[in-house]
């Protein structure tokens, strides 16, 4: 399974995914913290292929709106790509 079968708001929140040997989704990185309802999305499209628990961590601790992540992810993530440009 490559993809998460998720809608592309929700893919737009996740930083990273990381997979086990075996391709099976075992830790997934956001910007900022789910809430649990996007968390249950997320686990209904994988939890039913691989039958595991996933680990979600964020960048970020800070809760925002989902208006105040509309709003401000482009910038949000240009930013978070430019300092970890500045680090190599």
């Amino acid at each position: 399974m490559k993809n998460l079968a998720i809608s592309s708001d929700l893919q737009e929140k996740i930083y990273d995914v990381k997979r086990d040997s075996n391709e099976n989704i075992v830790k997934i990185t956001t910007y900022f913290p789910l809430n649990s309802q996007e968390k249950q999305k997320i686990l209904a499209s994988v939890e039913k292929i691989i039958g595991s628990k996933i680990n979600f961590k964020s960048i970020f601790s800070d809760e925002i709106s989902e208006q105040e992540w509309i709003k401000s992810k482009g910038q949000i993530k240009k930013k978070f790509q430019d300092e970890l440009m500045e680090i190599d």
